[in-house]
């Protein structure tokens, strides 16, 4: 294969209208991330730990074993499973979910407005009586007489 060719070919499928709407999807859906995961962990996490005794949902863990300090006078940091995170970022996922799933509500309710708004197609004229059809028949055969 030629490398103009190869270059060619990847300039072709680089700019397809596919892959250019699904990179710019996917800055957006980044940005709207960051965003949504603000808004969780800035807006409404700190109210949900306000109702549960004031708990900072991130910095929940479960401490599986202590810190301690070695013989060489190192000190060996503790093992934690740190569950509040897993915690916020499903709350960050949930809200996501729900906000996509809003949009493409929003989206499909206005494509079904556009549909039902279009002019439906006339119907079809009704086919000939059996009597319409006999008149036609005899009509042509009268013609091929003349």
């Amino acid at each position: 294969m030629k490398k103009g060719k190869f270059i060619q070919e990847f300039k072709d499928f680089a700019m397809k209208g596919n892959v250019v709407d699904m990179a710019v999807g996917v800055i957006i859906g980044g940005a709207f991330g960051k965003i949504v995961s603000s808004i969780v962990a800035d807006i409404i996490m700190p109210p949900i730990g306000l109702l549960v005794g004031g708990v900072n949902f991130t910095d929940l863990t479960w401490v599986l074993k202590q810190a301690y300090v070695n013989a060489a006078g190192t000190e060996i940091p503790a093992v934690t499973l740190n569950y509040g995170r897993f915690l916020q970022n499903t709350f960050d996922f949930v809200i996501i979910a729900f906000s996509i799933f809003l949009f493409v509500k929003l989206l499909n309710n206005l494509t079904k407005k556009k549909e039902a708004e279009k002019p439906a197609t006339p119907p079809a004229p009704p086919a000939p009586s059996k009597e319409e059809v006999l008149l036609t028949e005899i009509r042509d055969l009268l013609k091929e007489k003349k």
